[in-house]
């Protein structure tokens, strides 16, 4: 079995999550997503540079999100006075990362969940979404496909569905604020 097939249940699991829907609805409100984006940077922030502390990024040129997050999100945040809300998974997640800063096969399921769902996914929403959307641009997104299979093993599975169900309470806590904006 593959890793994909190893963690499939857990990803149709958080791709099922309504406020997935709202993200491919291509009606979005920009504050939300920026909301969205907002919370997101520090997961990739924290789990890139614990990434490139063991080499796990080398070779893989343009592969950083966090940086383009950043951009996008202040594209939209419309008040640059007041910080958008935290979800509280997001430090739950944090806190996770932390946990496993030295164990690189952990951080690489991570990479793989998260970087190849921008890879692959991402590129529909990346449609969808307000703003220049550079989350989702990648320079040569086949080769990093290549490059992330070639450093994934089964023996992941279990890190990447845990990936996984961070993903799902983040989409499920993501929905609870969507409901403002509706």
């Amino acid at each position: 079995m593959s890793l994909r097939e190893l963690t499939s249940e857990q990803h149709k699991n958080a791709e099922r999550q309504e406020f997935v829907k709202v993200l491919f609805s291509g009606n979005i409100h920009p504050e939300l997503y920026a909301i969205y984006l907002k919370n997101q940077h520090p997961m990739y922030e924290l789990l890139e540079v614990c990434a490139m502390r063991h080499g796990l990024l080398n070779g893989m040129p343009g592969i950083r999100r966090a940086p383009n997050i950043n951009d996008d999100f202040l594209e939209l945040w419309p008040d640059k006075e007041k910080n958008p809300p935290m979800m509280p998974v997001v430090q739950k997640y944090l806190d996770h990362i932390m946990s496993i800063k030295e164990q690189p096969e952990k951080l690489m399921a991570h990479i793989y969940v998260r970087h190849m769902g921008d890879l692959a996914g991402g590129q529909m929403i990346a449609k969808k979404v307000p703003g220049k959307g550079k989350m989702y641009h990648f320079e040569n997104p086949d080769n990093l496909k290549a490059i992330i299979r070639e450093k994934i093993n089964d023996d992941m599975a279990e890190e990447a569905r845990l990936c996984f169900e961070f993903a799902t309470q983040f989409f499920k806590e993501m929905l609870d604020i969507s409901k403002k904006y509706e």
